[in-house]
């Protein structure tokens, strides 16, 4: 998708045109933080134009790298008291466009506070600063039989950080819950620089809940400096199984009735015909060729795991399954989660460009709305890959196009679009996991009414009432009385030079 730059995407933020600071403010930047650790030249600020959602991009006027959280701390006084948005940054892997740049705004990266600070076995805690990567903290304690639940796809490279800016999930948080559920305490920089600690060590703290306030946020509300979150115990046993099915309603349906059997598994994802394509492609997992996969793996004690087997595959036969595979060792179990941990990105070899949703539906909906998305496939002429969460909803359609072709990136966008619009009127949300960020702002009042729209805004300037914490993300941009609600358009006298949008 050609990209759109972030004065047409962010016009609200208050007469932030420029793309440079001056030499003052550059210097005092540099004063705050560790020699090299400010970026401010075109070609350094160039990685940082976007994250993951990569076709809404902007230029900052600086990226500052600090190594400390008193450095952090530092830097965020210092914008507020020169009146400079602000963007927290993690490893950049976000598909919301949480991350976006403000043009002549700040972004302050987190990739040097990388370290495990403690390791409480005892406790089933481990404390650790945003830039760790989600996976690294459960490769600290598996020696100790200890690994961390919250798994999304990325978890190679994406920052803890970033999960609890979008309260990430992943395969397993049917199970296991998602960031929100496995964070204790945070150490927090608020929007004026103040450091503050919420949250507790132990695992039910008296109080308002604060960090249910703040785990979701994207980073709207400070920046998480350091964070003390739970590990748990690896399971006994753990067996995986990939069962094949002629039509994607006979795998929603084994999916029902796992459930209706009372098994919660660690995890249930689903893969179409267009996602495997693109897994084998990319990764070669040797999935079998059939209109859908379903990936179900159980954990727990292993006579729990035994009995429970029995089932599942007995559901998978009184369904017709045309191909089961039982993993019958950990070498075989990591490559069935190499080809569904890989779709993403494995959509880059059957299409020039795509774009990545994330909705989420009652379980019980799911064969209702994947067949409106079929149906839209054809009507649009995108194709569409599903790959997703079936154990929750959270579904995750990949719409290709090429760019190159006059239209079809701006289709593309509809579509995306029109997809939130059947997760709502299913009863679902239209994000699970990915966060709103930019991307899917103007989607909110679909979801939200203006009076839930208000109070959140009013949550927001509690905190922020200057506004220059990562702003234009999550709530749609104000509309005065008479305007026609839906994404901004620039007005004739506006795009002529004769007024400006406050």
């Amino acid at each position: 998708m050609p990209a759109a730059r972030a004065h047409d995407i962010l016009p609200e933020v208050r007469g932030l045109t420029g793309t440079t600071l001056d030499s003052r403010q550059i210097a005092e930047l540099e004063r705050l933080c560790a020699p090299g650790s400010v970026l401010s030249t075109p070609p350094a600020l160039l990685a940082y134009e976007c994250d993951a959602l990569e076709h809404l991009r902007a230029s900052p006027a600086a990226v500052v790298l600090p190594s400390s959280a008193a450095e952090v701390q530092a830097v965020v006084r210092f914008c507020h008291r020169e009146g400079l948005p602000f963007v927290a940054r993690g490893h950049g892997t976000g598909l919301s466009g949480g991350a976006l740049p403000v043009p002549g705004g700040v972004v302050i990266g987190l990739s040097r506070l990388n370290r495990v600070l403690d390791i409480d076995i005892p406790n089933r805690r481990v404390t650790v600063e945003p830039g760790v990567t989600n996976l690294s903290i459960s490769k600290h304690v598996a020696p100790y039989g200890y690994y961390y639940a919250p798994d999304p796809s990325s978890q190679q490279v994406c920052s803890i950080g970033g999960n609890i800016a979008e309260n990430s999930g992943g395969a397993h948080c049917l199970k296991y819950g998602f960031t929100v559920h496995h964070v204790l305490a945070l150490e927090l920089v608020l929007p004026d620089g103040e450091l503050v600690t919420i949250g507790d060590r132990r695992l039910d703290a008296p109080g308002p809940d604060l960090l249910g306030l703040v785990v979701g946020s994207e980073g709207t509300l400070g920046i998480a400096t350091k964070a003390v979150v739970r590990i748990v115990r690896k399971p006994e046993a753990v067996q995986t199984f990939l069962a094949a099915f002629d039509t994607i309603e006979a795998g929603g349906q084994a999916v029902s009735e796992i459930i209706a059997a009372g098994i919660v598994p660690g995890a249930i994802e689903m893969m179409d015909a267009l996602a495997i394509e693109a897994a084998e492609a990319a990764v070669h997992p040797n999935f079998p060729k059939a209109n859908t996969v379903l990936i179900v793996e159980l954990d727990g004690p292993a006579p729990e795991v035994r009995a429970l087997s029995d089932v599942v595959l007995g559901i998978f036969r009184s369904l017709g399954a045309s191909a089961v595979e039982v993993a019958e060792h950990e070498a075989q179990r990591a490559r069935i989660w190499k080809g569904r941990k890989a779709a993403f990105a494995a959509m880059g070899r059957i299409s020039p460009n795509y774009y990545v949703q994330d909705g989420v539906v009652p379980r019980t909906k799911l064969p209702h709305v994947l067949g409106r998305i079929r149906d839209l496939e054809v009507r649009s002429g995108l194709r569409i890959g599903n790959v997703f969460h079936a154990g929750d909803g959270n579904l995750h359609p990949l719409i290709c196009y090429d760019e190159r072709i006059p239209g079809q990136s701006q289709r593309a966008a509809e579509v995306a679009a029109e997809i939130l619009g059947y997760c709502v009127e299913a009863g679902g949300s239209i994000t699970g996991e990915h966060g709103v960020g930019c991307d899917k702002r103007d989607s909110m009042p679909k979801m939200f009414s203006a009076i839930d729209l208000a109070v959140m805004r009013d949550v927001r300037r509690a905190l922020d009432p200057t506004d220059i914490c990562n702003p234009g993300k999550v709530l749609p941009t104000p509309r005065l009385c008479g305007e026609v609600p839906g994404p901004y358009k620039q007005h004739p006298v506006e795009a002529a030079g004769l007024a400006e949008r406050f």
